[in-house]
């Protein structure tokens, strides 16, 4: 506990107590039953403090979050969500995890050596993304996804992120900060159905912020890298 309270700050801290707290206490006002969704909201907002920290810790809550989190979407027929965690985010998780350990900054295993990229795979990165999103829409569209298009632009984000996240770049968490904003909208919807999912639609603003967090910090980071 010691050695968890000297390695992240007190902002850090903070932002995470807040946000467990809001997860919790969400539960508790709208869900109380599904207690699934709260050790997923639970394990996916650690697994932003010490992503964060550009620390592959993050990237093993991430693969455990991602299993989790499909289940919970099956159950609100988001084939999307849960086809893109299982068949995307999750071993992209995989890859960033085997990445980030190999490129550890300095031989520090807890800080991973943020990378640039350069023009040639920022175009490549994009067609790539716009290939796999309309791979995905007919997908979704023949398993008839609930909200198709919000589901598919999910999916843009998503793979973007993912993708980011494996080559070590701190637009990753920017890009995991757009698709929280659309998972919001998805789960707002699913709450008119059942109120039990505000608590989820809580989980992602939650999401949101850690998201908007890591990526200023990865942006320090990847400074004081540079001037080292």
């Amino acid at each position: 506990m010691k050695k968890l309270t000297s390695y992240f700050t007190k902002t850090e801290i903070l932002l995470w107590s807040i946000s467990v707290v809001l997860i919790i206490g969400s539960f508790l006002l709208f869900d109380r039953e599904s207690y699934l969704t709260l050790t997923a909201s639970v394990i996916g907002v650690t697994s932003l403090i010490f992503c964060a920290k550009g620390n592959p810790a993050g990237q093993v809550l991430m693969i455990i979050f991602s299993i989790i989190y499909a289940v919970v979407s099956f159950s609100f027929s988001y084939y999307g969500e849960m086809i893109t965690y299982l068949g995307m985010t999750l071993p992209m998780a995989v890859f960033s995890l085997i990445s980030w350990l190999k490129n550890p900054y300095k031989g520090k295993k807890s800080e991973v050596a943020v990378n640039k990229l350069h023009k040639k795979e920022i175009i490549f990165a994009s067609v790539l993304t716009i290939t796999v999103t309309v791979i995905f829409y007919f997908i979704l569209k023949y398993l008839k996804t609930e909200n198709l298009y919000v589901s598919t632009f999910s999916v843009t984000t998503s793979f973007a992120a993912a993708y980011l996240t494996f080559r070590r770049s701190p637009y990753f968490a920017l890009l995991y900060a757009m698709n929280d904003i659309v998972l919001i909208v998805l789960w707002i919807y699913a709450s008119f159905s059942d109120i039990s999912y505000i608590s989820v639609v809580i989980c992602f603003i939650v999401f949101f912020a850690n998201d908007m967090y890591g990526f200023i910090s990865w942006r320090k980071m990847e400074k004081r890298q540079l001037v080292r």
